[in-house]
């Protein structure tokens, strides 16, 4: 509905914020319902441009309930380095909303007691990912008195109004096509915390977090992935509603430049941009004669996608400022790819590889910036064997200009594969660690040790020495026509 456990052991509030707390506590709100967005404490304090990024499904309920006229207080975990005044602050309110993602539901559950000890009759309403694919964690906690799954846009006035019309855990509602949202009101997110912070921060727009330059507008043109990965598979717990129009983003886009701007990069969020070559042509054809700049921008796409439209990717990398091209190659290896159920091939994936690196090459000779791959790389997927890792680090070698996310796999629940493990005992994450990043272990019988000295290069000569064999196995395949996965 509404898309690192933290506890004590953290600091201590310092003096000054204490005061600030006690201060703020007194001033009266406009509602006594209120919004908290959940993340890492003091992340608004941090220059990290990633840290400041927003949520678009508060920013689109807020958004809904406040155009109904219902107005909501906001509150942000980021804005906080401990628990201490967090009581204080959420003293007075009737109502508690709340969107939970795996990541923050131990935040979420700390906050919903707090809350309820400041407000012995309040309710505690929330929704998001993990209410979606982890219902029964979600029930569990006595302090959530209400828990939707699935889509909250098509509800949430209702909700608010008269959460007791509704039973306990209940089945959102989506709109039919993502034309029918309202543009996010960014004034609706939490601003950035401390003075400096304040000053350098283009808010609403969001920092710049080391790809193209800041501010950024980030946005959504589509909201869910058609695919089915074994290790994701969003299709199966989030509606696929329609597509916004080419020229509903433009126009938002100039929207926000033009009140707030100016813009210096965009990221689009979608699950995965490249898709839909219909749209895509209208958005070639449309983006650099309407946009108010031609943005450089950061989005999705698969490495099947790429091969079966090389000529259309080609045209957006030279012609729309397609600058970070995000690419989930997860593995390198066929025997791996099946297992996450990719629908790619790694021929898919040395193509993909081989077309973004040929384009950059003669972006760079025009001396113009090159475009750049933002890769997500899976190691540790159960049954893989250390030829199966080296074939993925010789894919991650072939690759020019890359920026790469590494992660460990992680058997997040609402997954095929992650279901699978986690009901025959085998998933080693819990409620308080619900991240995919290196460093800790995610499923049993893996060897972390291994992967560990592969991340730190122990096994470099090993890699490179299969690398010749490696792209001519790929090369082989291309001539031949073989490793096409079907895009669809």
């Amino acid at each position: 509905m509404f898309k690192n456990g933290l506890r004590s052991s953290l600091p201590h509030t310092n003096m000054l914020d204490t005061l600030l707390s006690g201060f703020t506590s007194r001033l009266r709100s406009r509602s006594d319902v209120l919004w908290l967005d959940l993340g890492e404490f003091n992340s608004l304090a941090s220059r990290s441009g990633q840290d400041h990024w927003q949520d678009h499904g508060l920013g689109l309920l807020r958004t809904i309930l406040h155009r109904r006229g219902i107005q909501t207080d906001l509150l942000s975990t980021r804005a906080f380095d401990s628990w201490a005044g967090f009581e204080r602050r959420v003293s007075g309110y009737s109502t508690l909303l709340m969107n939970v993602r795996s990541y923050t539901f131990p935040i979420a559950c700390e906050a919903a007691a707090l809350f309820k000890k400041a407000n012995p009759g309040g309710k505690v309403l929330t929704g998001g990912i993990h209410a979606t694919v982890a219902p029964q964690e979600m029930e569990r906690v006595a302090d959530f008195d209400y828990i939707c799954r699935g889509d909250g846009e098509g509800i949430i006035v209702d909700l608010v109004q008269n959460p007791g019309a509704f039973p306990r855990v209940f089945d959102g509602k989506a709109a039919p096509s993502m034309a029918e949202w309202p543009d996010v009101d960014r004034t609706l997110w939490p601003k950035p915390i401390g003075l400096k912070n304040r000053l350098r921060s283009a808010w609403p727009l969001e920092p710049q977090c080391g790809w193209d330059p800041g501010p950024v507008a980030t946005v959504l043109t589509s909201r869910v992935c058609p695919w089915k990965c074994s290790f994701c598979n969003e299709l199966s717990y989030i509606s696929n509603i329609k597509r916004k129009s080419v020229d509903q983003v433009i126009d938002e886009l100039n929207a926000v430049d033009e009140k707030y701007g100016p813009i210096g990069s965009v990221v689009i969020h979608d699950s995965m941009f490249f898709m839909q070559p219909n749209w895509l042509r209208e958005w070639l054809e449309k983006y650099p004669r309407r946009a108010r700049a031609v943005w450089p921008y950061w989005a999705a796409a698969r490495a099947d996608t790429l091969r079966q439209w090389p000529d259309l990717f080609e045209r957006l990398v030279r012609e729309t400022r397609w600058s970070h091209v995000s690419v989930g190659f997860e593995a390198g290896s066929d025997r791996m790819l099946r297992v996450l159920n990719k629908e790619c091939t790694e021929t898919d994936n040395y193509f993909a590889i081989q077309l973004l690196n040929r384009i950059g090459d003669d972006i760079e000779r025009s001396g113009i910036t090159p475009p750049k791959f933002y890769s997500n790389i899976m190691i540790g997927i159960p049954g893989e064997t250390r030829e199966d890792v080296f074939r993925t680090m010789r894919m991650v070698k072939l690759m020019k200009r890359k920026i790469i996310s590494l992660a460990y796999y992680a058997p997040y629940p609402g997954s095929a594969l992650g279901n699978q493990l986690i009901a025959e005992g085998k998933s080693l994450m819990t409620q308080d660690n619900y991240h995919r990043y290196p460093g800790v272990e995610k499923v049993k019988g893996v060897d972390y040790r291994f992967l560990a000295d592969v991340v730190a290069g122990a096994y470099d000569d090993e890699i490179e020495r299969g690398l010749d064999e490696y792209v001519g196995r790929q090369e082989a395949a291309l001539a031949s026509g073989a490793g096409l996965a079907r895009a669809r």
